[in-house]
């Protein structure tokens, strides 16, 4: 049974999913990055973002425990 996590978005993949946050049913990040690149502007913004869970950076292959945050961060710019 896949574990009940909160996905944040930041800045251009707000944009893209055109919500703040969601609640996804996933055991990696690489599961909710699959269910999530079936929306098509949302899947151009993952290819190029990074990830942290409950803050701390993470891959496509860290687990996801129930009720942690996967927060989706585009590549930002500035100085």
């Amino acid at each position: 049974m896949s574990s009940q996590v909160t996905v944040r978005y930041w800045a251009g993949a707000r944009r893209a999913a055109g919500l703040n946050s969601e609640i996804l049913a996933a055991d990696t990040v690489g599961a909710v990055v699959s269910q999530l690149s079936e929306r098509p502007a949302l899947s151009k913004v993952l290819a190029a973002s990074s990830f942290l869970v409950d803050g701390i950076t993470a891959n496509l292959d860290t687990p996801l425990p129930a009720g942690s945050t996967l927060d989706v961060l585009p590549p930002f710019a500035g100085g």
